[in-house]
């Protein structure tokens, strides 16, 4: 018994010599495993780059917080009207956005014929009197899109000249869908009117932004997802995209690839598209998902 018990405390102080060796080197595995992360170079945003305007070739300085494209044109190919998306990171659907100027849509044939969405305008603001209007062919459009199957999202045409405005927009929107829960956001779409009695004529980007973000919070707040469209120009110049990236972005850049710097949900890439069941033009758009 002397002998056996003698021998287990001996394998005994061996293993604990053998634990008090390997502490202190797995200590200081870890630590150097920190430090060599510490020293790691962070990804910095860059202090500029080159981008495209829908006009020129321009300099920004990137937003901070906002993310980027890493689309490039070797992801996507065109046959006749419709871009297709050929790279791996995405699972696209093609879609359309529609109002009163396309007037009565066959949608069952807009379905077969491959498009997958609809983005519908539900109303806008009058360009010199500020009246809310309802856009005549919403609710048809809404009701013949989604029972031909498409996943449907609204937009409204804003003309807002400050966030209370825009708020009250966003009311409108909520009032007029009266519960119903769009598939897709409800879109924020500013757009300057060229007339001299536009009561928008003297806006500013800055205000601009600050409706944007004021009608998204209030559709937030009534429950369904925001977002906002703009065009590269709008994205660049006007739009405080860091505040508002918590929202959709919807670019319109026309062209076979979308070029736009920052990460966007939905590229309307065509105002010219032709599609079964709509009589002339419609807007062709891409969601990335």
């Amino acid at each position: 018994m002397t002998k056996t018990g003698t021998k287990a405390n001996r394998g005994t102080g061996r293993r604990a010599s053998a634990v008090h060796i390997l502490l202190p080197l797995v200590v200081i595995l870890a630590l150097a495993a920190v430090i060599s992360e510490l020293r790691r170079p962070a990804e910095r945003t860059p202090e500029y780059v080159e981008v495209n305007d829908g006009v020129n070739q321009i300099t920004i300085t990137p937003a901070e917080g906002v993310a980027v494209s890493h689309l490039t044109e070797k992801d996507f190919a065109g046959q006749d009207d419709v871009v297709t998306y050929t790279g791996g990171d995405y699972t696209v659907r093609q879609g359309i956005d529609v109002s009163v100027y396309q007037q009565e849509i066959d949608w069952s044939q807009v379905a077969a014929d491959g498009v997958e969405f609809a983005i519908i305008r539900l109303g806008y603001r009058g360009s010199t009197e500020g009246q809310l209007n309802t856009d005549a062919w919403f609710e048809t459009n809404f009701q013949g899109a989604r029972e031909a199957g498409l996943a449907v999202g609204v937009y409204f045409f804003s003309q807002a000249t400050d966030e209370g405005e825009a708020a009250a927009e966003a009311d409108y929107v909520l009032y007029i869908l009266d519960g119903r829960t769009p598939d897709l956001p409800v879109f924020f779409d500013w757009e300057p009117v060229e007339t001299p009695d536009a009561r928008t004529a003297d806006m500013d980007g800055g205000t601009v932004s600050r409706c944007a973000e004021a009608f998204c919070r209030r559709i937030t707040l009534g429950g369904l997802r925001a977002g906002i469209y703009f065009n590269r120009q709008q994205g660049y110049y006007d739009y405080d995209l860091a505040a508002l990236s918590d929202y959709a972005f919807w670019v319109s850049d026309p062209n076979c690839w979308t070029d736009f710097y920052y990460a966007v949900s939905l590229w309307q890439y065509s105002f010219t598209g032709r599609v079964a069941g709509i009589t002339g033009n419609v807007d062709r758009n891409m969601l990335f998902e």
